[in-house]
Order: structure tokens, then C-alpha cells, then sequence
């Protein structure tokens, strides 16, 4: 025993030369509790309020026999034409954002083709929630649920995460009930994975399983950083690479949920592509982040914006344009009429282009 926790001590606070002892960095950026000890208890007592565990009824039709699909057989033996669907249950995640509305937000397939949606906060109340709206592109869908009492999570900036943040993940894996994992920032701006439409995740080696759909990742400071939404695991399981929708497309999601019970994506009328070293050299470009414009359908609002081919995005509204699908995101989560100011190199020259965004 003695031995297990000589160990342990040693991986807390790690070796030097010469025999002394140096703080792990890791251990040394954890706040103190108030007995000394590094610890995120308090940050959780005022987040963990905020998830809840949802409980959704659905219905799955049952696995057809070849036979049933004669008439003539269905009629002789007085078999119902339409299949009979059985009752299906399933568990998730959800994080009320709004605690005067009630609304909480969580995945779009975990409520997708719900007949019947249940929330159960920390202090084990149930309640029913009503489907306001969900988007399937983004994996994001928002419930209203009426309580008293309620406890929302802050919403924090994404855009201003680094590879390395530390971060939590909160939810309830396998139905098991609130559970909370920590880990860091793995990657930023992972796409390409074919899970969703838009396709902007931030990647945690954070535990998540089935069952953390809808939940929280948040930083040290309790604050929302981004909805948990898939895995990547050979069994199903957590192998350390999770991906969380980040907030800053939550929450342009969710107001249009709000509003409209729907995402109105605008559009500009552009065929994109990324900005690859070859053509970044060619275009006499330093680097090879933006996206480059390969087609401008006329008539549309990039036409009418005098966006031209060959131009290169590099900001939309001040902010940095890493790629094409970077570009893509922004634009379809921008609401229809929403005037945009979008900074490209033409020529060798920045130029700033306004341009509204269209249906």
C-alpha cells in the first residue's frame, strides 16, 4: 500500500535530478480546494446543476418476415397490413441554456423520432419536454421544459480555445447517471468525418461514451465550450477521441431553433475549394489558409457583392478563414438577409466585400 501511494506521489508531483521535487505543470494549473489540494469540485457544484439526463420514447417497426409481404398470406392469417412498431427507449445528455425559458439544448439524434421526451435533473425531478426544433446538419436540437428552480450553464467562447486547454465532460454514459471525465483540447476544427453536415468539432480525449450525447464540455472556469456528439472507438467505446459540437455553432443553432423552430441557412452562390500549398504558390499567396472561390453563379448575392473567381476568403466579419469548409460554416449559419463583410485577395490586394446572404 505503501508502495501504490509512494507512486502516485511521484506521478503528482514528478522527479528532478539531484533528488528534489518539481511541481507537475498539469497538477499546478488545477485550482486549489481549501484544503490544498488541486481540485475542480467547486467548478462542478455549479455546473453539474446545469446537465441533465434525458429519457426518449420511440417507436422501431419490427424486422419483416418475407411472408408478410404477400397480401394474399396477410389476409388469409388476418395479419394487420401496416407492421406493428414496437416501443423503443434510449438515454442521453442534455445542458439547459436558458434557465428562465427552460430550454435545454442536446443532440439531434438523441430526439430524433421521439414520441416522448423526459428530463431528469441533478435533483432527481422528471420532467416532460416539448421538441421546439432540431437540425439535423449540426447534430443540435432544443426542449423546453417548465420548472422552477432551474440552473443554466454561462456560455463560453470557443473561438478562443488552443490546442491544450483542459477540458470536462459531463453527461450520462450507458444510463448511468451523471458522470464527469476530464481531459484537454486534442485538435480544433476536425471535419471530414461524415457525421454531420457542418462539420467544425473540437476533439477531447476527454471519456465519452454512448449515452454523453447532448452533454457538456466545459473549461476549467464551468463555462460551455461545446455539445459531446460522437466518438471514434472500434467497440463502440471511448478510446480518447471525442468530438464535441463547439458553442459558437450551438448557439447560432439554437437562436434560429428559438425563433423559428428551424435553421434559415443563407447562402451566397459560390462553388468553393481549399487553398493547397501549389495553389497558395501560384497565387503568389503567404500560406495556405482560406478558401478560394472556383465559381460564381451569377445573379446570386456573391455576384452582386462583386465577389469575382480566383479570389481568395480569408475573413468573414474580422475572423480568420482557416479552409473551405471553415468558410461553408460560417456562411450556412448565418441567417437569410444577414449582411456579411467578407475580406479577399485579388490580385496580391485585400479587398472588403459586404454581401447579404440569400435563401
Amino acid at each position: 500500500m505503501a508502495a501504490a501511494v509512494g507512486a502516485a506521489a511521484l506521478l503528482a508531483l514528478g522527479m528532478v535530478a539531484g533528488g528534489g521535487l518539481t511541481v507537475n505543470p498539469a497538477a499546478a494549473a488545477l485550482p486549489a480546494g481549501v484544503t490544498g489540494v488541486h481540485t475542480i469540485a467547486p467548478m462542478l457544484e455549479q455546473v453539474t446543476p446545469a446537465v441533465v439526463n434525458i429519457s426518449v420514447l420511440s417507436r422501431a417497426p419490427q424486422a419483416e418476415n418475407p411472408l408478410l409481404r404477400d397480401p394474399l398470406f396477410r389476409r388469409f392469417f388476418n395479419i394487420p397490413d401496416q407492421p406493428q412498431a414496437r416501443p423503443q427507449m434510449s438515454a442521453g445528455s442534455g445542458v439547459i441554456v436558458d434557465a428562465a425559458r427552460g430550454l435545454v439544448v442536446t443532440n439531434n439524434h438523441v430526439v430524433e423520432n421521439a414520441q416522448e421526451i423526459a428530463v431528469t435533473l441533478k435533483d432527481r425531478r422528471r420532467l416532460r419536454a416539448k421538441l421546439i426544433g432540431r437540425d439535423a446538419a449540426t447534430d443540435i436540437a432544443l426542449l423546453k421544459i417548465e420548472a422552477k428552480g432551474l440552473t443554466a450553464l454561462p456560455i463560453g467562447d470557443s473561438d478562443k480555445l488552443k490546442v491544450g486547454d483542459f477540458a470536462v465532460a459531463i453527461g450520462n454514459p450507458f444510463g448511468l447517471g451523471q458522470t464527469v471525465t476530464s481531459g484537454i483540447v486534442s485538435a480544433l476544427g476536425r471535419s471530414g468525418l461524415k457525421i454531420e453536415g457542418y462539420e467544425d468539432f473540437i476533439q477531447t480525449d476527454a471519456s465519452i461514451n454512448p449515452g454523453n450525447s447532448g452533454g457538456a464540455l466545459v473549461n476549467f472556469s464551468g463555462e460551455l465550450i461545446g455539445i459531446n456528439t460522437a466518438i471514434i472507438g472500434p467497440a463502440g467505446g471511448s478510446v480518447g477521441i471525442g468530438f464535441a459540437v463547439p458553442v459558437s455553432i450551438v448557439r447560432s443553432v439554437i437562436d434560429q431553433l428559438s425563433e423559428y423552430g428551424e435553421v434559415r441557412r443563407g447562402r451566397l452562390g459560390v462553388a468553393i475549394q481549399d487553398l493547397t500549398p501549389d495553389l497558395a504558390e501560384s497565387l503568389n499567396l503567404v500560406g495556405d489558409e482560406g478558401a478560394l472561390i472556383a465559381k460564381i453563379e451569377p445573379g446570386s448575392p456573391a455576384d452582386s457583392g462583386g465577389m469575382r473567381s480566383g479570389d481568395v476568403v480569408i475573413a468573414v466579419d474580422g475572423r480568420p478563414v482557416r479552409s473551405a469548409t471553415d468558410f461553408r460554416n460560417r456562411i450556412g449559419l448565418l441567417r437569410v438577409g444577414t449582411p456579411v463583410q467578407v475580406t479577399v485577395v485579388r490580385n496580391g490586394a485585400q479587398k472588403s466585400l459586404t454581401v447579404r446572404t440569400a435563401k
